[in-house]
Order: structure tokens, then sequence, then C-alpha cells
């Protein structure tokens, strides 16, 4: 008898790229004189790691049990020490052994897992297991004692078990010594051209004065970047299942000037494989409005608009968004810049591990904006931003 795979019963299906045997490192060009020290927990392919280091942190450890993620976090940040394999498995042995000798203010990060939180989870429930890997997250905090942490998960978690998780987070992250800041953010407000709001709790040794950054819309700029400001105009089009290495023009506006300053060749742009009824799906599919009747959030993009929040799609992806132009899905590339990447970030895997790794990743630009903060925070610089919540407070 077949199981309804909807039944909240029934066990999540995992990805067969999970990395299920001892943990396995792969070690990084040492750096021994950083200035900050940057650990990355479920790191994925490195959205955290990326915007510390624009920032001016240098990634020490980065840990992920998704092997193609951490390729591709290594490769563009091969100073970095990576460690693949269940959290569970990591002791503490394993990674002091690896940690190098800490001169510096020292901040971990930890993008948890949150599909157990989404609330565009159909299986979503408040004992789904993924939901207490915060846990591990809090016993190498207190393994490593940082100066700051930063834990980010979906908004979702606000309401899942009727707030017992926002509460026990914060908590746990109370009892470590860590004064504890709490907010809603959203990436467009941070130069990001797309709809993602996130819960960020912030936790520093004994400081109350703790901000969170000021809204700018990133790059001096004083309006939100839409998808075209992103994908179009410099990039070429493409067919069904094509790819292209090389720009058409120059950077359009200070968004892709940005993103290409260290650029040569173009990456990772080559277009999804879709059958002819798909591509007249997308044709036929007014910019805003949904491809899908029964899928109300797989729309083709309008390139006046920010994009609607990017997700991985599960462990098997289908292209989550009509491009607003072409009547395709979206490359690699054009992903990556809806998520604030460079276009020097080369993501190992192909396309399907390329969309679980871009939707999963914090976006650099606002994990930058978060970094810039905490050096200020510990340089003594007056902090300027915007005011946390309460944590026991419900927020919805």
């Amino acid at each position: 008898m077949l199981k309804n795979i909807w039944d909240k019963s029934v066990e999540v299906e995992e990805s067969n790229y999970y990395w299920k045997e001892k943990p396995r490192v792969s070690l990084g060009k040492t750096n021994n004189n950083p200035n900050y020290l940057h650990i990355d927990l479920f790191s994925g392919c490195g959205g955290f790691t990326e915007g510390f280091a624009q920032a001016g942190f240098s990634s020490a450890i980065a840990i992920d049990i998704h092997p193609p993620s951490l390729k591709t976090l290594q490769f563009n940040h091969p100073s970095t020490t990576t460690i693949c394999g269940d959290i569970k498995k990591i002791s503490p042995n394993l990674l002091k052994s690896h940690l190098p000798i800490i001169k510096c203010p020292v901040v971990i990060t930890a993008g948890v897992p949150c599909q157990g939180f989404s609330l565009s989870n159909r299986k979503r429930h408040s004992e789904d297991k993924r939901n207490y890997l915060f846990k591990e997250f809090i016993r190498i905090t207190k393994i490593i004692n940082p100066n700051a942490v930063i834990l980010e998960n979906v908004s979702g978690l606000v309401s899942t078990g009727n707030g017992k998780f926002k509460s026990a987070i914060a908590e746990s992250i109370e009892n470590l010594g860590f004064e504890v800041f709490f907010k809603v953010l959203d990436a467009s407000d941070y130069g990001v051209p797309q709809k993602r709001r996130r819960i960020f709790f912030v936790g520093i040794k004994k400081n109350k004065n703790w901000l969170f950054p000021s809204i700018k819309y990133g790059l001096g700029l004083n309006k939100h970047i839409t998808v075209g400001d992103a994908i179009l105009g410099d990039l070429p089009n493409l067919k069904s299942d094509q790819e292209k290495t090389e720009y058409i023009s120059k950077p359009k506006n200070t968004y892709q000037k940005y993103l290409r300053k260290n650029s040569k060749d173009l990456l990772n742009h080559k277009s999804p494989n879709h059958p002819d009824e798909t591509i007249l799906k997308i044709k036929n599919t007014k910019p805003g409005e949904p491809m899908y009747p029964k899928f109300k959030q797989r729309i083709r993009l309008n390139k006046n608009n920010l994009s609607p929040t990017q997700i991985c799609g599960g462990i098997r992806p289908q292209f989550q968004f009509g491009h607003p132009t072409q009547a395709r899905g979206l490359t690699i590339r054009e992903r990556a810049r809806i998520q604030s990447f460079p276009d020097n970030f080369l993501f190992f895997g192909g396309i399907v591990q390329g969309r679980v790794q871009t939707g999963n990743a914090v976006p650099p630009l606002l994990a930058k904006e978060l970094a810039i903060q905490l050096i200020n925070h510990f340089n003594g610089k007056k902090i300027v931003g915007i005011k946390a919540e309460n944590y026991q407070k419900e927020l919805f």
C-alpha cells in the first residue's frame, strides 16, 4: 500500500546527496592573522560566508551535510576549512582541531534548516525533527564561546508550536551569556531584488545597545532593486537548454556593476531543458501571474517588480519562476543575481543542485550589512540602526 507523502506522520524524504558517513574535512588555506573570524554552521553554499567576507571577516570553518554546496563554498572561499556531514556527529575535538589560534573577535552564523517551519511546506508541523537542529547550533556555540552569534530562519518559526521555538532559541542563546536581539528583516530593504522576509536572532556578549542595520536599499540607492535591474540588459538571451559564456554589454546599472566588478567570463548561465508545452506555458503567461493554476507561487517574473522569495523547491526542485521576457525558466546565474551573489561566484552541481544552493542561501548583501554592524560594535563605534523586537512578544 502506497503511503500518502503529505501525511505528517510520514518521514520527509531526504536528498540522496546528503553525506551520511563519517564527517569529511577539506582543509582550507589558513589565514594566521585575521581581524575578525567567522564560523558558518548549516552553511549551504555560503551566503553568510560571502557576505561576511565582503565586510572583512575571515571564514575559518563551514559545516554542512550537502557536498555540492560545500564544494561551491570552498572553491569561492579557498581559505575556509569545510566539514561535510551530519552536524550531530561532529565532536568537540574534531571542531577544535581545525580552529586557528583565536586572537580576534569571533562570530558564529547559522542558517538552520527551515523546511520544518516554512509556510510553503505542506507537511509543516511543530514536531518535524528538523525543527530541533537549533540545539546543535547551541552545542557548538558553547564549545567555541564566540563574541557574537546570528541565527537565521523563516518567519514561520514565529508561529510554529504556538511560538515555543522562538522562545526556546532565544532563551538558549541567552543562557550562554549573550544579550539576545530579534527581528524580521526583508532582504529587499538591503539591496536584494527579492521579497525575502527572514527572522534573525543576534546574540552579543552583554551588550544592550545593538541595533539592526538601517534600511538603505543597498549600494547608495533610494529605491528597491527590481528583477529587471538584476538580470536584464547585459546577459545574453537563451533558448531552452542553451548556454552562453560571454556578456553582451557592459553593466547597465549600479547593481549589475557591483556584482560584476571582479568578473570576466559569464558563469552558470545555462537555461533549463524544457519540453515544448512548458515553453508555451511560460510564453502565454503574463509577467507577474502564476504559470500553473494549482501552484500560485510559481509565477512568471515581472521585470518591474521585486522577485518573490526564491526557494530551493525540495530535493528535486523544478524551475520556480519564468523569465520575464524569455520563454524559459531562470539560469543559476539569474537566480544568483536575485540573491545578490557576485557574478564571479561559481556554483557546482548543475542546474538542479544550483537551485538548491541559491534557494537555501542567505543573501550576501544582507549578510554583509549585519557583518558591518558587528564590526562597528567590536570597534566601539556608535551603532546606528533599527531597534530589535522583544522575542517574547508575538510579531504576527
